[in-house]
């Protein structure tokens, strides 16, 4: 058997683990790749197997960028951590940067911290000190990758 007859071997089989991969949830090129070569697929087969999932639309970063930031807005989460968590996905600059001005508007990033923040009133309002109280609602919502100046805005109302 040829060199040429093995590496197509190789490049069908890798194919066929791609689909697996991509059959329970999107990823994202870089992802594809990584899952692909903890396999020890060899580089030039996991960039023909990325090149063709991207021919027959199997991966589409973008559509992925779009609903990772759903999922992630649904669940409660601010811009930052969004696009921290973006960038691990391994999706470029660009795309996450489109898929979050889609995804938010400034005063929607406003009304999920102040719905996370009415989810954890019981919490918070447990703490008599008020400064200790306001110190526990930053930590909350910084965490949750929300920005300082939205932070700001959502506690000031909170502090009674």
């Amino acid at each position: 058997m040829g060199e040429e007859a093995k590496t197509e071997i190789q490049f069908r089989s890798a194919m066929d683990t791609a689909v697996r991969i991509l059959t329970s949830r999107s990823h994202t090129a870089h992802e594809l790749a990584s899952k692909l070569k903890k396999r020890r697929i060899r580089g030039e087969i996991i960039e023909r197997v990325a090149a063709e999932c991207v021919r027959l639309h199997y991966i589409d970063d973008e559509d992925t960028a779009r609903r990772y930031v759903a999922e992630l807005k649904s669940k409660g989460y601010g811009r930052r951590h969004v696009s921290a968590a973006m960038r691990k996905k391994g999706l470029a600059a660009d795309t996450a940067e489109i898929a979050l001005e889609e995804g938010y508007s400034g005063s929607e990033e406003k009304e999920i911290a102040l719905k996370m923040l009415e989810k954890k009133h019981s919490t918070f309002s447990r703490e008599k000190d008020r400064y200790k109280r306001k110190g526990k609602i930053y930590r909350y919502l910084y965490t949750r990758g929300f920005a300082p100046e939205i932070i700001a805005s959502v506690s000031s109302g909170r502090e009674k």
